[in-house]
This record gives C-alpha cells, structure tokens and sequence, in this order.
C-alpha cells in the first residue's frame, strides 16, 4: 500500500466541503495510512466529532484547553508526531492564520508548532478565493513551503462558478503520497496517455470533432501517476481539470496530438485513449465559409495521421507496451481484433460507444481487454475503477518485463 506506515494529521476545517473530508480519512486508511483528526470548531458544524473519530479509530481532537488531550497527547506532540499535516478543506480564515503566524484554537496552534510539511485543500467561495487578501496569503504560504492542492474550478454549493472547490479526495491522498515519496508497482516507469477528442478546423469558426469527455483517458493518466509512475497526458481539448501529478500537454488538431506524442518519447508504456479525429479538411478556410443559397461549401477531406500505427511500427524509441482503444458501435470484439493485427500495438481496450450506452461523457464503461492471447470481458464498472485496473494489468505486465 502506497502510504503503509505514514501518520497523518489531518485538519478539517469548517465548510460544507468538510463532507469530503470523511471520505479522505477512507482513503488514507485504504492506502495503509494512520490518521489523527483535527476538527474545528466551524468544521463540527458541518460533519460530526463522532463521524470522524469512527473512521479515524483514534479519538477526534477539537479542544485546545482540554486537560485530557494535553495530558495524553499535547498540541505540540500532536503534530509533531505526523508524518504530514493536511488541512482539507482549508478556508481562507485558516489560511489567513495560518499565513500571519495566528495561533487561538488546536487547528491553528498545531500548525504553528509543528515542524512537518504541510499540505492545504483550499475551498471556499469565488469571491474568496480571488480576493486579494486570500491571493496574499496564499503567496506567503507557498514562499514559506506549504503544498497545495487544487482547488478545482466549478459549481459552488452557494450556486457561483469558479474557483474555490476543494480537490476531490482522491487527489489530495495522492497529492500527500507524493509528498512523502511512497513508491508504488509503476515507480521508475514512465507512461504516455493520450485522451478526449481532437478539432480539426472547417475555418476560423467551425471544426470537425466528436463526443469524447476525456474522463476515462484522465482517470488513466491519474492511476498510473498514483502507482509511483512518471505520467505525460496529451489531451485534446476538454472541459475536465488536469490530473494531479500528471504532466499535461493540451493539443487540439490530430497533428498536434501527433508531434505532441513523438516529443514525449521515450516511454515504457503508451495508451492511447484519445479519441483521434480519422479526418481533417484539406482545404481549410482561411476566413468564414458564407453560408449561400442553394450551395454547400466545398469540403474536401483528408487523412489525419495514424498515431497508433506510427508509434506501434516504430523501430526505435518504441514503447514497450502499446495500447490502443477501439471506441465501436457494433460487432465490438471482432473490429477490436481486427484493429490489433492491423496497427501492430500489443492491447486493445474495446468498448460500445452506442448512444443508448451512455459511454461517450459518462461515468460509466464496460471494456474488453483484447491481447493476441485472447479476449477478456471485463463487468460494467465507473472509469476510475477502469482505469485502476488496467494500469494494475500494466504495473504487473512491465514488471515480468523489467526482471
């Protein structure tokens, strides 16, 4: 397990975000973690001393004065025992006392005393986030060491947009692994991911493009950087938000993907979940085609390159393990077998893109893993546990390589 024997000390701090924090505490804990907790006082407004103690097995610690705390485990010995101090969510009245030194709760006084690194999950509103005391406080912050992670962009639980969400569990337990240098099945190894769809411009305006959200293909690059790889995502352009530990090269056209790949070279292993456009206009148009009367513009398409083939025939530099995806809406295994013997690569994931499916944009998959050694059915499950089991497939894969 990725973070077996490490201790944290983990800070909630009061904001409805504090619900995510219930589920951090399972995710260190899966992840071989011990945790302690930290509630504040703000924080038990929004998730229970109960709640936390029960998943943490340890007592939930919220009072600075209590003669039991400080008799059994001091607010100095409290973080000083971490291996690291994590403060989810971190709001800007944490980080505004965190930044100028203040020290009037056990949250505040534990950070000011304790001599680990530290790591925050900013969350709070927009309007917060961006105030210039906040942006203040948060450069401060980083000039003195502190980590961060997130926050993410998107809909508050107040009803604005922006910034200010806290990072999704997952990311912050991965943020903190990296922190102390857990080392996992894929440590050593670098992976390159390609994912979402690409745009190949009509003109200035229109662009030829398809469905693909890009989450299955994040997920991917997010699991393979959780098991200790070195991670490059080429993605094409999505809505999502980039992986954490991930390095990600946005592109847009399928050429684009394609010089993007070959810079990323070299590899251990390569996965190519993109959705890449087979087709691009020859003779785009430099201004507006002008919609006319009676008459379609004249569109003249070509072939885009063939990523997979390319790197999958390559006599140098390729990759030991090369993975393609065969996104079908019929007949799935047979094109998917097809598809193998025809670019050369080593694994197919297939699946049904069908409409009635759900696939493209959704949480959902079900995927075939097709190999020259057969074909295996894998249930319908969410693509973050899609992900997690091909990279472990990879992990184990590159290491009866590796021996």
């Amino acid at each position: 397990m990725a973070l077996a024997g490490k201790r944290i000390l983990l800070i909630i701090g009061g904001g409805i975000a504090a619900y995510k924090a219930l589920e951090l505490i399972r995710d260190f804990r899966k992840r071989g973690a011990s945790v302690r907790a930290i509630l504040t006082k703000a924080g038990a407004e929004f998730v229970t001393p109960l709640s936390v103690a029960s998943l943490t097995g340890d007592r939930c610690y919220t009072e600075l004065f209590s003669l039991i705390d400080e008799a059994e485990m001091g607010h100095i010995e409290l973080s000083r025992d971490a291996d690291l101090l994590v403060v989810a969510p971190a709001t800007a009245d944490l980080l505004a006392k965190m930044a100028h030194g203040l020290a009037n709760d056990l949250a505040s006084t534990a950070l000011l005393a304790t001599d680990k690194r530290v790591l925050v999950a900013p969350a709070m509103n927009v309007r917060m986030w961006t105030h210039a005391a906040t942006q203040r406080n948060i450069s401060s912050l980083k000039n003195d060491g502190i980590a961060f992670v997130g926050p993410d962009e998107g809909e508050m639980a107040c009803g604005e947009f922006g910034p200010g969400r806290m990072a999704e569990p997952m990311a912050i337990a991965d943020a903190a692994a990296r922190m102390l240098g857990a080392e996992g099945p894929l440590s050593g190894r670098r992976i390159l991911v390609t994912s979402g769809p690409t745009h190949e411009p009509i003109d200035p305006v229109r662009y030829i493009a398809n469905r693909s959200s890009g989450k299955q293909g994040h997920a991917i690059a997010a699991a393979a950087a959780r098991l200790g790889a070195e991670v490059t995502l080429i993605s094409g352009p999505v809505s999502i938000p980039n992986p954490p530990g991930v390095k990600t090269i946005r592109v847009e056209t399928a050429r684009d993907m394609m010089q993007a790949v070959q810079n990323a070279l070299p590899a251990d292993c390569a996965i190519f979940c993109a959705a890449v456009a087979d087709w691009r206009v020859a003779n785009e148009g430099g201004q507006k085609f002008k919609k006319e009367a009676g008459g379609l513009p004249p569109l003249s398409l070509t072939e885009n390159p063939d990523i997979l083939a390319t790197l999958s025939h390559m006599s140098d530099n390729r990759p030991e393990l090369v993975i393609g995806f065969a996104a079908e809406t019929e007949k799935v295994i047979a094109h998917a077998q097809a598809k193998l013997a025809r670019k050369g690569c080593d694994w197919i994931v297939a699946n049904d893109v069908s409409h009635e499916g759900g696939v493209m944009g959704g949480d959902m998959n079900t995927v075939h893993l097709v190999t020259k050694a057969g074909v295996e059915d894998w249930p319908k499950m969410g693509k973050d546990a899609v992900a997690e089991k091909l990279v472990a497939r990879i992990a184990e894969t590159l290491k009866g390589r590796w021996v």
